[in-house]
């Protein structure tokens, strides 16, 4: 069983990356990939698959309203848009579109801000290098910021859950990392995106988004997520075989593994009431960090990924390396401050 789950592993993390058919159709590889993991692990019953049909459901809620009320509002959004970008000097614009939606997520969940995200990139009518740098950055700090409330993301609600904490617990707990996290993404969007030329300041503003297409993303988010809580419940053993009962500054590295499978399941499997604060911090930052570095990490990188049409390699080139070195910061900084 260990050799098929590892054989899974290796599959979902680079066969995206090789086979253009499965890059363009992940959340179906995704979900296969789900039911391989969980018929392996034997671990397929109706509670499972009751929990499959639910898990994506206020996501994709959300995700298909919001894309109905940005579609309404997309002339007076642009003209927003537009104004405070001539109002504001680009690179300040550009760090605070960034540290806002990573410290707004918290409140309106990450898949609104990975949204709006999306709607404010078609404005700026960036060159393809930088729009995928932007993009990317404010991915990391809306993974980061959404963490501060139950409300932001999965991962938040189930740590929260798990550890039965108070609403804030989250914000007293890695709040003082995090927040810093979230302004540095922005300085370094700051620092590394470039305004277009000018021809690429003609080019057009993609148009109204269809009401299908807003129906369709939020059935592949549906099938992703339902994907990800399949692919979490089968790697479980593997998780408990292996990873439980390690150092914790050992399995923040080796929770590198939620930039494939979803960190909220591996919160789930991994969190125990039983940790204390220093141990949870460790987990809960290499979980965050690392769910930026690759598109199946986070559910805003998969949003804004297939809206914008970037490709898994395009992600990883830069997305990588930048978490690396987020990483690396950080472990310094839970290393010696814990």
């Amino acid at each position: 069983m260990i050799i098929g789950l590892s054989i899974i592993l290796l599959v979902v993390l680079f066969l995206p990356f090789t086979i253009k058919i499965v890059e363009r159709n992940l959340e179906v590889f995704l979900f296969i990939m789900g039911i391989s993991a969980v018929l392996l692990s034997k671990v397929l019953d109706s509670a499972l698959v009751l929990k499959a049909l639910e898990d994506p459901i206020h996501i994709t809620v959300a995700v298909i309203i919001a894309g109905i009320v940005f579609r309404w509002l997309k002339k007076p959004f642009e003209k927003g848009i537009t104004g405070l970008r001539k109002a504001i000097p680009f690179r300040l614009f550009i760090a605070l579109i960034v540290i806002v939606l990573g410290i707004l997520s918290s409140v309106i969940t990450a898949i609104i801000a990975a949204i709006v995200l999306v709607a404010i990139v078609g404005v700026l009518r960036l060159d393809r290098k930088h729009e995928i740098r932007l993009v990317i950055i404010a991915c990391y700090s809306i993974g980061l910021g959404a963490v501060l409330t139950p409300i932001g993301e999965p991962l938040s609600t189930v740590a929260t859950s798990k550890l039965d904490a108070d609403f804030f617990y989250l914000l007293r707990l890695i709040g003082p990392e995090i927040i810093p996290g979230v302004i540095a993404f922005g300085v370094l969007a700051g620092v590394m995106i470039q305004p277009s030329n000018r021809l690429n300041r003609l080019k057009a503003i993609p148009g109204t988004e269809s009401y299908s297409a807003i129906f369709i993303r939020g059935i592949k988010v549906y099938l992703f997520v339902m994907a990800l809580t399949l692919l979490g419940a089968g790697f479980e053993p593997f998780i408990e075989r292996y990873l439980l009962g390690l150092n914790p500054l050992v399995l923040y590295w080796i929770n590198m593994i939620s930039a494939v499978l979803d960190n909220a399941t591996l919160a789930a499997a991994e969190i125990s009431p039983a940790m204390n604060d220093s141990t949870i911090k460790a987990l809960l930052l290499g979980l965050l960090i690392s769910g930026g570095m690759l598109i199946p990490g986070n559910i805003p990188n998969i949003i804004a990924a297939g809206k914008l049409n970037i490709k898994s390699s395009e992600w990883a080139i830069f997305g990588v390396p930048i978490g690396l070195i987020a990483m690396v910061i950080y472990f310094a900084v839970i290393a010696t401050v814990g």
